[in-house]
């Protein structure tokens, strides 16, 4: 990657081919105090088939005041008969804020496989002093479960992209217009964006902003994604966008 002054960027790298049944990978992150960090991942993470106990895999950050954090891993590829439960944990002191990525596909789509996977647990979770910023949890099925809904529209990639502060001041919502012109300018940005998929974008009850992108390819996901992370970067702390390099 690129260097950047003022901000540590790490490549956190699983050092097999893949996740099978019974792994469990845990990260565990501590940035002090109005310190910041890039973390990404060298390439897409694949889940194998598990016959027996699922993939673990937990990421857990603790931010002191006024640090900032930048997580964007890439995606999860869940193979036919894959199970995985991941878990992302952010907890902000005063004045920290994250930019988090949560990325996955339904399958390997070029060989025709969708929504084979067994089982996909996907948890994110931001708190603060004041409680849950963020919270969300979802627990898929495979192809017998969404065959009936639709799956993500057809899509074969589905991502949220998270922009999530706590309040540096005693009130919690004295942040707010902050987050609602960042929501403004993601929308904008995201109507100019992949043919054929859809960005959605709407402002948390406090602190922070949540975008869902559906893409028809990983090309489209990264150029949606990638143009989320830098409208966010750049208004929340007057940064360029970061080139990850990645082969």
């Amino acid at each position: 990657m690129e260097l950047e002054a003022g901000v540590a960027s790490l490549m956190l790298l699983n050092p097999t081919g893949g996740v099978v049944g019974g792994d469990r990978l845990h990260t565990e992150v501590r940035l002090g105090a109005r310190s910041h960090a890039c973390l990404t991942t060298p390439s897409a993470t694949r889940i194998y088939r598990s016959a027996g106990p699922p993939s673990v895999l937990t990421f857990h950050a603790t931010l002191d005041e006024g640090a900032r954090l930048e997580y964007v891993p890439d995606h999860l590829i869940p193979s036919p008969g894959a199970r995985a439960h991941q878990s992302t944990e952010l907890v902000l002191a005063p004045g920290a804020t994250a930019l988090v990525l949560d990325a996955w596909s339904v399958g390997r789509p070029a060989r025709g496989e969708r929504w084979a996977f067994a089982e996909l647990d996907l948890a994110l979770r931001v708190s603060d002093a004041d409680g849950p910023i963020l919270r969300e949890r979802a627990c898929l099925g495979g192809r017998s479960f969404w065959e009936g809904l639709g799956g993500a529209e057809g899509h074969a990639y589905v991502a949220t992209f998270a922009a999530v502060g706590a309040a540096a001041e005693a009130d919690p919502t004295a942040g707010r217009p902050q987050w609602e012109a960042l929501a403004g300018e993601l929308t904008a940005r995201a109507a100019e964006l992949i043919e054929g998929g859809r960005v959605g974008v709407s402002a948390l009850g406090r602190g922070g902003v949540l975008a869902r992108v559906l893409a028809p390819s990983a090309p489209a996901l990264l150029e949606a994604t990638d143009a989320l992370w830098a409208a966010s970067r750049r208004r929340l702390y007057g940064l360029r966008p970061l080139p990850l390099r990645k082969l």
